[in-house]
Order: structure tokens, then C-alpha cells, then sequence
């Protein structure tokens, strides 16, 4: 995560009502906070997050509010003054005295509300009920279009005017204090958009529904529970990678060795939660972000940022540029033959477009769009149901996930790799995967216009990526399973657990207890009995691998023996109010689903039975040899 505000990143703004404002920082541009106003996005590119600002009054010639950042000392000066001066017995306030109790506002006296046209009573009060703000709500008002000193100014007119300040106890001043800070002061904080953020405010202010109602806990507890975490850096970067080719098609795939398949950290995932998964366990594996140097090296490169319209016109501008070139060149060349004018000049033949490509043609040249962009090592395989996967919520992290070529700079570039269920399970039907691109001859792609061969490049890199994810997926071998889906956890267990190696951990989470119940019974110790003293028939003469493939039957749903330590659990985090005599919890949390986490560890089942050998010491000879010794 970086520590400053990056250009065209996105950020938070934690205004002082506690409302929270998610934007893109995009340079030369103006945030508008509504009544607080409105600055420059220049002020706070390059600066640490978690600082917080002030908008000062505006200049006489300037339409925009200029920053100051609030030191430490004055944010919390009420809390270091409060420690300071706290009152001690000797300090105590004194009782009053018989003179002073005079005066006093006369207590245990009733008063009464009484309407002037039918003299009937409204209400009743033992306290009198005065006018407790002087200021009228057109001079507050005045005071706010004036905005002076960033609202204190304000503030503290409202403290002063109010008759009955020195009533008011110690909590009671302080929430008054507060309430005015947060409606009047001219404030707001910036904060990272990291995945608790990004959960908070899904779950706060957007739809809940999106993201399954999944809270900081259950994210939390399904990366503990999948021991989510580094795999370690590609180990096949720098060996060479074997070409393969298939029949009746030049593929020229790049396909790792088939030993490379057990490489740990290759995590499986199914997500229905808009990639709230995804970049939670992107985030512990260490490509969430792209990192620093990527983004300076991108920039010095002038690689086009996507909706960006600086790279367009770098673009135009290098290609005016060489036209200029092109267009004085042969003004040069009659300088220089400055005194063969008279003599006649030869008109050129028209050339051919075909024959102009300067780019020189080899037959051993391997294809760019042949090479894999994806790493062995440290990846995420998300599995999805339909034509492109669901992973809107990784835009705040610049990756666009519905077109990855637009980021090839990003790390979830190389490192998160999609496929649909249809490819998984029926890849022949696959349209992108059963249908190769044409061969042609680098002397035909050279001879086409400049469409048909950016789309020939196009479909045929797509079409190695395609082939590439799925094989190396059906492979299996794979490091641990995650899931957030409204899916049957039984059917998909039933296809991704014969995926996974052999101590591989599993987590489920789903909104309702129910379907993970029913398959927390699946695998219980009456079903692992009845299956090793009664297996099904049609398995008894089928090998290890064939077993796992099974689809099931109506008494054993699942095969039994591949999973152990099925278990269901939840969590919750309570807030708690903690004052002297009124502690309790907070009564105005969150609602929504509570969500539970199925876990289980994958095992592999061993061949044959299992016979226990080893030498048996009855008591009674143990009792024997020991007396006569």
C-alpha cells in the first residue's frame, strides 16, 4: 500500500459529520465537499495519508479554498486538556450555601404548558423550559455565509450565547461541543482505500447485498483459515519453457513443465462478492498494488493510462512530429543538389502498400502474442459462472478486470488468472478454447491492413491465455480453497476438491447456516464409517483418481474420504459503549446477514486398508517380568 496520494488513485475523504466520500484523485481538477467547499486535487497529491485538513476562508482574486493541515496538538487538545486539569476530591465543586440556594432555580416545582383559546394543559415539566440559544437561526445563518475561521468562529459564538452552558456537566459539554464541531467545522481527513475501507463503506453506504453482507471478521477468517499468504516468487522466470505444439494447429504455447503444476501458491477461488475476495486475498499474497518503480517506469515510458488524454496527445504529438520529419527530408535533399536544377528530374513510381514494410521478416522470430504474460507461483484462479468474471470493486485498485490488456503494468495482470465453469468442466464447448485462430505465414500477416492483423494478434493471444489457464487448471494440485458464493457448496465441492493437493485447506462462507450444514454432513464420521465398511458398488474396481471424480449418489452426495475436520463456525465484533455505570453495547449496529464458515482440509485416501502392526504387552506379563527381575 502506498504511503502518499498517487495521481488518478482513489481515496477517501472522512468529512466531520463521519460521512465518508470515495473519490478518484485526479490531477487538475477541483473536489467539491458541498457546504464545507471546495480545493484543488494538487494540494494533496505526494502527501501521507491519514492527515487532516482544514479549508481556509477563500482569497479576494481565488474561487477555491486553500489547505492547512491541523497538527496533532490541536486535533486533540480537549483530550490532553480534560487529562491535565481532571478534578480531584480537593477540587470538587462545593455545596452551595444558604444564600446561594435562594437564588437557585427552585427545583421539584411543576410547571405547566397551557393552551390560551380552551386552556387545557399540553404538557407538564418539573424543570423550567427557557430559551436556552440566543442567536436566532437567521444569525446563525449570517455567521455560516460568512465563514470565518474555518467555523470556530461560529463555534464559539454558539457556546456563548448559550444561557445555560455552566449547567451543562462535563459529558454533557463535551457531546454539546462535539455535535457543533461536526455540523459547522470546515474538516475532513484522507485515508487509503484498503479492503477494510473498502468493506466499510460497501456495507455502510453502498449495497450490502453485493458483497454477501461479509464483514472485516469473515474476510479475516477466511485467509486464516486458507493459510492465504506469499507463495514465494516465480521459481520458472529465469529457466527456459518448453514449446509444445498440437496437432493440425501451429499453437506455439509456452507451457510450463508438468512438474511446475505443484509449485505452492496457487490458490482456487469462486467469488460472487464483485472481487471484495479477490483483492482480500491479493492484498495477503502482495499484488494488490502496483508498486512504485512499475508506475515511474510506466510514466517515464509514456505508457497510455486508461480515460486519460495525456498519453493521446503525447501520441499525436510524436506523430506530427515524425511527419514534420518525413515532410522536410526531401527539402534537405534539393538543398544539397542545389546545382543539379536544370537537368530533368525523374518522376518515382508509385510503390505499392504492400511492399513498403521496412520491418524485416524472420521466419525464426518467435510471436510476441504467443508468450504466457502469467506466472507459475503466487496466483489466484477465480472461477466464475458466466461469460467474464464479476470483479467490478477492483477498479479502485487501477485494474480493469473486464479487459486486462488496458493494466499489463498491474500485478493482478500476471497473477490472477479467470476461467468460467463451462471451461472448467466442459472446455470442448468452449468456443475460445475449441476454436483456434487460422495459421498464416509472417509474409501474409505483414501483407495485411493494419485491423485485420491488430485483430488476428488479438484473437490469437486470447486464445493462448484461454488454453493456457484452463489446462494448467484441470491440472489441479492447487494450494488451498476460498469461497463467497449463493452457489450449492455442494456442487461445487464436487468439482473443485479433486483440484486440490493433498493438505490443502478449505473455506466456505455463506450468509445462511443451512447449505453449509448440509454439507458439514456430507463429511461426518457416520458418513466415513458407512463409506469404508459399505462402499458403492460401481466404485469398489474403480482406482484412486476415478473415485474422486465421482458425482455422487442419493445416500453419499460426496465422497467422504477426501475431506476431514469439517467444521462450522462465526464471529461477530460488538462495539461497546464504556462509561462509568453505562456500559452496554450498542444498540444501533449494523444488521443484515450474521454468516458462517465451513472449513475442512483436503486429505488424499490411502490405497487398500490400513493394517496397524506393532508389538502387544498384556498386564499380566508386564507384571511378571517385573517381579522377576
Amino acid at each position: 500500500m502506498h504511503s502518499l496520494v498517487q495521481p488518478n488513485s482513489w481515496a477517501v475523504l472522512r468529512l466531520p459529520s463521519g460521512n465518508l466520500r470515495v473519490l478518484q484523485v485526479t490531477p487538475n481538477t477541483t473536489i467539491s465537499l458541498g457546504k464545507y467547499g471546495s480545493f484543488p486535487t494538487n494540494l494533496i497529491i505526494q502527501r501521507p495519508y491519514h492527515l487532516t485538513y482544514e479549508l481556509l476562508d477563500r482569497q479576494p482574486n481565488e474561487k477555491f479554498n486553500r489547505l492547512r493541515i491541523v497538527p496533532a496538538a490541536e486535533l486533540y487538545a480537549d483530550v490532553l486538556s480534560e487529562g491535565a486539569s481532571a478534578p480531584t476530591s480537593e477540587d470538587a465543586t462545593p455545596a452551595p450555601d444558604a444564600e446561594d440556594a435562594d437564588n437557585a432555580t427552585p427545583t421539584g416545582v411543576e410547571y405547566s404548558l397551557v393552551d390560551p383559546e380552551s386552556g387545557a394543559i399540553v404538557a407538564t415539566t418539573d424543570r423550567a423550559e427557557i430559551a436556552r440559544q440566543t442567536l436566532t437561526p437567521s444569525e446563525i445563518e449570517a455567521l455560516k455565509k460568512d465563514g470565518t475561521d474555518a467555523g470556530r468562529e461560529l463555534i464559539a459564538k454558539l457556546m456563548l450565547s448559550h444561557t445555560a452552558i455552566d449547567q451543562k456537566t462535563e459529558y454533557s459539554l463535551a457531546k454539546y461541543k462535539l455535535l457543533k464541531i461536526k455540523k459547522y467545522i470546515r474538516r475532513f481527513s484522507i485515508l487509503p482505500l484498503d479492503v477494510p475501507m473498502l468493506n466499510y463503506w460497501t456495507l455502510e453506504d453502498k449495497d450490502p447485498a453485493k458483497i454477501m453482507d461479509m464483514r472485516d471478521e469473515m474476510i479475516a477468517l477466511l485467509g486464516c483459515w486458507a493459510n492465504v499468504h506469499f507463495g514465494g516468487t516465480d521459481p520458472c522466470e529465469t529457466q527456459p519453457t518448453a514449446k509444445t505444439e498440437q496437432e493440425g494447429e501451429d499453437t506455439n504455447m509456452e507451457e510450463p513443465e508438468p512438474a511446475q503444476t505443484s509449485t505452492p501458491g496457487r490458490w482456487l477461488v469462486i467469488d460472487d462478492t464483485g472481487g471484495l475476495l479477490v483483492a482480500a486475498m491479493a492484498e495477503r499474497m502482495g499484488f494488490l498494488y502496483a508498486s512504485e518503480a512499475d508506475k515511474l517506469s510506466r510514466e517515464q515510458k509514456g505508457t497510455k493510462h486508461p480515460g486519460s488524454k495525456q498519453a493521446d496527445s503525447s501520441v499525436g504529438q510524436q506523430a506530427a512530429s515524425k511527419d514534420e520529419e518525413d515532410s522536410t527530408q526531401p527539402d534537405i535533399q534539393q538543398g544539397g543538389d542545389a546545382e543539379a536544377k536544370n537537368e530533368p528530374k525523374e518522376v518515382p513510381e508509385p510503390i505499392s502498400p504492400q511492399v513498403t514494410h521496412k520491418r524485416p521478416v524472420d521466419h525464426e522470430r518467435h510471436r510476441k502474442d504467443d508468450t504466457i504474460p502469467y506466472a507459475y507461483a503466487n496466483t489466484i484462479t477465480h472461477i466464475h459462472p458466466n461469460a467474464q468474471p464479476s470483479l467490478s470493486l477492483l477498479k479502485y485498485y487501477d485494474f480493469d478486470a473486464a479487459n486486462p490488456t488496458n493494466t499489463p503494468h498491474h500485478p493482478l495482470f500476471k497473477h490472477l488468472l479467470t476461467l468460467s465453469w463451462l471451461q472448467l468442466l466442459e472446455p470442448d464447448l468452449d468456443s475460445t478454447y475449441n476454436s483456434p485462430p487460422p495459421n498464416a505465414t509472417p509474409e501474409e500477416i505483414y501483407s495485411w491492413k493494419t485491423n485485420r492483423r491488430s485483430a488476428f494478434h488479438r484473437k490469437r493471444k486470447r486464445w493462448a491465455r484461454t488454453r493456457y489457464i484452463v489446462d494448467t487448471t484441470r491440472k489441479g494440485e492447487f494450494s488451498g480453497l476460498v469461497v463467497a458464493s449463493s452457489m450449492d457448496p455442494i456442487s461445487i465441492m464436487r468439482h473443485a476438491v479433486p483440484l486440490l493437493a493433498g493438505g490443502a485447506p478449505i473455506a466456505i462462507y455463506s450468509q445462511s447456516i443451512e447449505p453449509l450444514t448440509e454439507l458439514a454432513d456430507c463429511y461426518s464420521l457416520g458418513r466415513r464409517a458407512a463409506w469404508a465398511t459399505n462402499m458403492p458398488e460401481e466404485l469398489k474396481e474403480k482406482t484412486v483418481e476415478e473415485q474422486e471424480q465421482w458425482s455422487g449418489n442419493e445416500d453419499f452426495p460426496l465422497n467422504p474420504s477426501l475431506v476431514l475436520g469439517a467444521s462450522i463456525q462465526t464471529s461477530r465484533v460488538r462495539k461497546w459503549q464504556v462509561l462509568p455505570g453505562r456500559t452496554h453495547p450498542l444498540m444501533s449496529g449494523k444488521g443484515g446477514a450474521e454468516g458462517y464458515i465451513f472449513t475442512a482440509w483436503r486429505v488424499k485416501p490411502a490405497e487398500g486398508k490400513v493394517s496397524a502392526r506393532g508389538k502387544l504387552w498384556s498386564r499380566k506379563r508386564k507384571a511378571g517380568e517385573q517381579s522377576a527381575a
